[in-house]
């Protein structure tokens, strides 16, 4: 079984992940990273694919992918980067980040390597679900990685439950229309969006990112999902203080509490 499948057969609250970029906040910190965050107790790491136009990403990301890309991130270095990954955690990996990297990689070549590194998914915001459905889930299921997808405040309930039929792993449900890193509370529409999703009783559980900053919106979000993902608090912890064990202690701890 999947390691996402595995976290989530056997955690149902309260679960979070933690997203970083890879080569930031400099080139060869992404294992030392992945290590600390094994070591503070988070259940799920997210390991972002640096790109020069991340149209979602609000500026604190925005920063720290221009950073890596600078410092000589690449897709292939990477991959080197993870290769001993499985020797400090069995926590499950995601990478995150959009198709064009991809593409000029090869999606095959993407999975082979996923599957090599042992990976156990991926998030891909702009690769659509019906183009994932036709071109891509035979691969994707041929090397044993989950296509993560997203949903949205615009997502009707038609399109969340027919994303919901096709999904494995979980459910990114994005918490606003904003850029990530832009809000840090959750205002009543937000809420109300989050009760219209848990309502549908979908089949596969779900986390929540976007906004998440601190303990009382990752608490705040754990009602309404099964936890919660972090980005932009976590790399601005990151580019303040340094990947040291102890700064990344001390940010999830004070997430946890």
């Amino acid at each position: 079984m999947n390691r996402i499948e595995v976290l989530f057969s056997t955690k149902k609250k309260n679960i979070l992940s933690i997203y970083f970029t890879s080569g930031f906040p400099d080139l060869n910190d992404t294992k030392t990273i992945i290590k600390h965050l094994d070591n503070s107790g988070v259940d799920m790491i997210e390991i972002g694919m640096p790109f020069s136009d991340p149209v979602a990403d609000g500026p604190v990301i925005q920063r720290s992918s221009e950073k890596a890309l600078q410092n000589g991130i690449s897709l292939s270095l990477l991959f080197n980067q993870l290769s001993q990954a499985r020797e400090i955690t069995d926590l499950p990996l995601i990478i995150m980040g959009y198709i064009n990297p991809v593409f000029k990689y090869g999606m095959e070549n993407f999975l082979l390597k996923c599957r090599e590194m042992s990976i156990d998914g991926v998030i891909i915001p702009d690769l659509p679900p019906e183009e994932y459905l036709k071109s891509y889930a035979t691969l994707f299921k041929k090397y044993g990685v989950i296509n993560i997808f997203l949903i949205s405040p615009q997502t009707t309930d038609e399109r969340i439950t027919y994303i919901d039929s096709i999904a494995e792993g979980f459910l990114y449900i994005v918490s606003t229309s904003a850029t990530t890193g832009s809000v840090n509370h959750f205002d009543k529409a937000q809420i109300d969006y989050f009760k219209r999703i848990k309502a549908l009783n979908l089949k596969n559980p779900s986390l929540i990112g976007f906004g998440i900053s601190d303990e009382v919106s990752f608490h705040k979000a754990c009602e309404y999902a099964n936890g919660a993902i972090i980005g932009s608090a976590f790399i601005r912890a990151l580019e303040e203080n340094g990947p040291s064990i102890d700064n990344i202690n001390q940010f999830v701890r004070k997430i946890r509490d």
